[in-house]
């Protein structure tokens, strides 16, 4: 299976202020790209080449996971974002009672990673994963993610994490994409 770069869920510019379509441009199209692109390379002629890339992130390691965990990632942080019009219009209790929690465990993590609402067992609950950890290894069910990486905040916000992290939080979040990852009706389409 060769996999591809998806498309983004909105235009470029949909997420601005809080991220701007440089930035998104950067991120999707260089950073998510490289990671699909060099995926595609390292399985060529492998038993993962007719893999889902959730069997890949669940089954490899080494550079092979690296990859396919963060083009699953990438894909899922998309689909976890809205624009801020569109995100402000729903009001969900899951954002309610998880969004002071994100933003706390984002000011905690240390160095590049990602901060998860997660479901383990029927208990929902934030954990955070460095580099390109991913949930699906855990065994707990990724509901949605912020990507705390710096190539994800820093042309608009140099090392103010915190301020991007708000942002996304406050105005950016898919509430509507966790409840439906709760729920199991969510596709995740990498």
């Amino acid at each position: 299976m060769t996999f591809r770069l998806p498309d983004l869920p909105y235009e470029a510019h949909a997420l601005e202020p809080v991220i701007s379509s440089a930035t998104l441009k950067l991120h999707h199209g260089a950073h998510h790209r490289g990671y699909v692109d060099k995926l595609n390379r390292l399985i060529k002629g492998t038993e993962l080449e007719r893999c889902t890339l959730d069997e890949i992130v669940r089954r490899s390691s080494g550079a092979i996971f690296n990859n396919a965990a963060q083009a699953w990632n990438h894909a899922f942080f998309w689909n976890s974002l809205r624009p801020a019009r569109e995100a402000a219009d729903h009001q969900s209790s899951l954002a309610a009672r998880f969004s002071a929690e994100l933003k706390s465990v984002a000011a905690g993590v240390f160095g590049s990673g990602w901060v998860w609402l997660v479901e383990d067992s029927g208990t929902l609950g934030v954990a955070a994963t460095a580099n390109a950890d991913n949930p699906l290894r855990r065994g707990l069910r990724p509901l949605l993610v912020i990507d705390v990486w710096e190539h994800a905040y820093y042309l608009d916000h140099q090392n103010r994490r915190d301020e991007y992290v708000a942002g996304v939080v406050d105005r950016l979040l898919n509430w509507e994409f966790a409840e439906s990852n709760v729920s199991g009706k969510a596709v995740h389409a990498a």
